[in-house]
Formats: structure tokens, C-alpha cells, sequence
């Protein structure tokens, strides 16, 4: 049993060295990942609160619409304003192609007096496009806030019926939270499944396969070496977009990073199996790729990897609940970002260690050495 296991070191010492030897594995395995996930980072990753483009064109000479106009300006985390649009035409062109979400225009009676009036009046009007009418009520709902407030100082009014907020003690998840364990997942398939397929056509065509087969190695002690491989591959790779994640893009991991390194390991384990299957069954790449695609997107689009599955309609959240790939998500999604522990996500533990029993059952069986 001694010399089972050597052999099994052996061939771990094998696939590692040559892995960080190969440049474009390293490519396709670390950096391809990286790339996915400063675009998405980029995107999501420095999200605050709502926050509007705008032009606002002020075509009053009054005190109130120089302040009103200075007052938005001033909310620079509210609103982005378009300094360089002073007329309706060209914040119209701007609007067109989806470079502004609306245009406050205060007219030329904005703030003045009128005849017969005690106080300044005016009514700012908002355009926008028809695809921008949701952001345009939005807006219109902000303004109406600074209103009350400018409105203040003229009337005193005392509201019969009022609304406050309370902020709980549960932590939300933001949109980079969900997008990143996706990022994670979508890692692990490169990993997994596209290692494997890549590799083992190379080698049944090389005659490598058929040569191991005439020595005393056995089809577990290959699968464990190289499922032992690709776990220290995932795992440096899960180190290094944790730490870009956490560096650049202020990624909070609030959850037991050894329980969370274990479940990593187990997701790429039984990922593995379905590249294992796939790349033992095929001989050669033809029959590979095809099969890997047929897997892989499904997958990769609903399972949770670039949008989270609770926006998908309830009858396809309970088909894509079963998907392979779909409870490692959520599991690294629940350690990392809110705080659960292996006992917490025992559904989720149960159903990767289920699917792995089922792909590895299959991956011994279609297993051919050439």
C-alpha cells in the first residue's frame, strides 16, 4: 500500500511541475479569471448608492435656481453632472445614445416672483427618453425631497403622517458579492473540467496513456493524483483572486477561511469528475470539445456564475438548483459573505459530496487509457 501511495506522490510532483511549467495553462487557469474579474469588479465592485447622469440647464437668472443648480452639483455621489451640456438640443443627442438618464431644465420663471405672489414659485421640469423612464421617476422622486426642503423655508407645514428608517443589524449582500463567487465558480470549471479535456486527448495521441497502462498504475491511483494536483492548482488560484478581491475591490470575507478552503476543495474535486469523464472518454479533442460545451454552459449561465439565480422565474431556480455546479456557488457565496459554516450549508456540502460519488461512479467507467 506504501508503494501505491509513492506512486500516487510521484504523479501529484508529476502534474503540479508541469502545470506551472505551462504557460498557457497558467493563462487560462489564473490570469483569465483575473481578467473576468476586474471587468466585473470594475463594474460592481465600487457600488454605493443610486446615482444619477445628468444635465441640468438653468435658464432662470433668479437666486433660488443658481442655488438650486450649485445644490445638485454639490451631491456629487447622487448625481454626475454633464458640465458640458448647456442646451436642451444637446443633452437630447446625449440622451439618445445613453449618456444621460435625464435633463433638469429650469425655465426662465423658475424662482421668481409672480404676479399677486408673497413668495417665489417654480416648477422644474425633467426630460428623458423612453428607456429612461424608470430612472426618470426615480429622479423625480430625489428632487421632490430637495424641494420639501427649499419649500421649508417659505411654508410651515406640519405633516399629520410621517415615514423613518431603521437600518437592521444583518448585512446585505451587494451585487460584487454575488458576482465574485460566481467568478469562483466559473474559475473552478476552467480548473475542472477544461484541464482534464485539454490534457488527456494530448496524451492518449501522444501514446503517453497507453504506455501507463502497460505498468502497474491503476485507474484510482491516476484519478487520485491528479484530483490531489488540481486541488493545490485551485487552491493557489483561489488564493490569488481572493487576494486581488480583497485588495482592490474591498471584498469582506466574513466567514472561516479553513472551512471555506475545505468546501473550495471539495467543489474542485468533484468538478474535476466531469473533466475527468469527459477527457477519459474521448480520443481525441473532436469528441472532447463538443461534449465539454454541452456540460460547461448550461452551467456557466445557470448555476449562478454572472447573475444571481434568485432573479430567474421559481420553476427554473428549482430545475437549476440541481445542477452540479450550483450548490458550490451558494456554498462558497454563503461561507464567504455571510458568515455560515459547514453545518449551516449542509445542503449544499451534501449535494456536491452526492454529485461527486455519481460523476467519479461515471468517470471510472467510460475511463479508457487510449
Amino acid at each position: 500500500m506504501q508503494r501505491k501511495l509513492y506512486t500516487v506522490l510521484t504523479f501529484v510532483r508529476i502534474n503540479t511541475k508541469r502545470f506551472f511549467r505551462d504557460k498557457t495553462a497558467i493563462f487560462f487557469t489564473v490570469a483569465f479569471p483575473l481578467i473576468f474579474l476586474f471587468v466585473f469588479g470594475g463594474i460592481f465592485g465600487n457600488e454605493t448608492n443610486v446615482s444619477f447622469n445628468v444635465a441640468v440647464i438653468n435658464e432662470s437668472k433668479s437666486t433660488i435656481a443658481r442655488d438650486f443648480t450649485k445644490e445638485v452639483k454639490s451631491q456629487d455621489k447622487l448625481f454626475d453632472v454633464a458640465d458640458d451640456v448647456t442646451s436642451l438640443n444637446s443633452a437630447n443627442e446625449k440622451m439618445g445614445r445613453g449618456e444621460l438618464d435625464a435633463t433638469i431644465v429650469l425655465p426662465k420663471d423658475f424662482g421668481t416672483l409672480k404676479n399677486g405672489q408673497s413668495m417665489p414659485t417654480g416648477q422644474a421640469v425633467i426630460h428623458y427618453t423612453e428607456n429612461n423612464k424608470q430612472a426618470a421617476q426615480t429622479l423625480g422622486s430625489v428632487l421632490d425631497v430637495m424641494f420639501k426642503e427649499v419649500n421649508g423655508k417659505f411654508v410651515r407645514t406640519d405633516m399629520p403622517f410621517t415615514v423613518t428608517s431603521k437600518q437592521s443589524n444583518e448585512r446585505s449582500l451587494s451585487q460584487f458579492d454575488y458576482t465574485f463567487a460566481g467568478l469562483l465558480g466559473f474559475s473552478i470549471i476552467g480548473l475542472g473540467i477544461f484541464g482534464p479535456i485539454n490534457v488527456f486527448p494530448e496524451l492518449k495521441k501522444q501514446g503517453i496513456l497507453r504506455r501507463l497502462h502497460t505498468t502497474p498504475l491503476r485507474v484510482w491511483q491516476y484519478f487520485l493524483s491528479t484530483m490531489a494536483s488540481q486541488a493545490i492548482i485551485g487552491m493557489f488560484t483561489m488564493v490569488v483572486m481572493f487576494s486581488v478581491a480583497m485588495t482592490v475591490f474591498h471584498l469582506n470575507v466574513v466567514g472561516n477561511m479553513f472551512e471555506l478552503a475545505l468546501f473550495l476543495v471539495a467543489g474542485i474535486i468533484m468538478i474535476l469528475g466531469i473533466g475527468l469523464a469527459i477527457g477519459g472518454w474521448a480520443k481525441n479533442e473532436r469528441q472532447a470539445a463538443p461534449l465539454a460545451n454541452i456540460v460547461v454552459f448550461p452551467m456557466m449561465f445557470l448555476s449562478g456564475t454572472f447573475f444571481p439565480r434568485f432573479i430567474m422565474p421559481e420553476w427554473l431556480q428549482n430545475i437549476t438548483a440541481w445542477i452540479p455546479l450550483t450548490p458550490v456557488i451558494d456554498g462558497i457565496r454563503l461561507i464567504a459573505t455571510e458568515g455560515k459554516d459547514l453545518i449551516d450549508i449542509l445542503p449544499q456540502v451534501g449535494m456536491v459530496c452526492g454529485w461527486a460519488i455519481v460523476i467519479y461512479i461515471i468517470a471510472f467507467r467510460v475511463f479508457r487509457w487510449e
